[in-house]
């Protein structure tokens, strides 16, 4: 499978990508088969230089199939080449671990004390729906009916 992703350049905690396609089984630095852009997170998002793509063949290998990484789709939806992804959003990420489970638990309060008043309104809606095959029951019985004389004719 083809992929649009990021190969590690630059030195040690100085990084500069590139945008390459490449086949999902060759090594993150190893062989590609194109580059098609650079990224470098060192510089501020501002700048005009943290972030090279050639749009045009972006886009045709995507027409091929290739399927970009999250960070490389994330970073052709702010150049608008592809449309942004929803997924990789964490709002509790910068949470404390023990503050995100007290608020797990107190979401998982909250619901139950919600379903207790959906659980009462089908026990309403029961004897509606118990009504309703009550009229069904004497038309299928019609039928059984007409079809046993037409057997004993036969």
């Amino acid at each position: 499978m083809l992929k649009l992703r990021l190969s590690r350049g630059g030195t040690k905690k100085r990084p500069v990508y590139k945008v390459v396609v490449a086949d999902s089984r060759f090594a993150r630095d190893g062989r590609f088969i194109e580059k098609v852009g650079f990224f470098n997170p060192l510089l501020p998002k501002e700048k005009k230089e943290r972030v090279g793509l050639e749009a045009e063949r972006i886009k045709y290998w995507l027409g091929q199939g290739a399927q970009p990484t999250t960070r490389v789709a994330r970073i052709l939806g702010e150049n608008e080449l592809m449309p942004m992804p929803a997924n990789g959003n964490n709002p509790n990420k910068a949470v404390p671990k023990k503050e995100r489970n007290k608020k797990e638990e107190d979401n998982k309060e909250a619901p139950k004390a919600a379903e207790a008043p959906a659980a009462e309104a089908p026990k309403e809606e029961a004897p509606k729906a118990a009504e309703a095959p009550a009229a069904e029951a004497p038309k299928e019985e019609a039928p059984k009916a007409e079809a046993a004389p037409a057997e004993e004719k036969k």
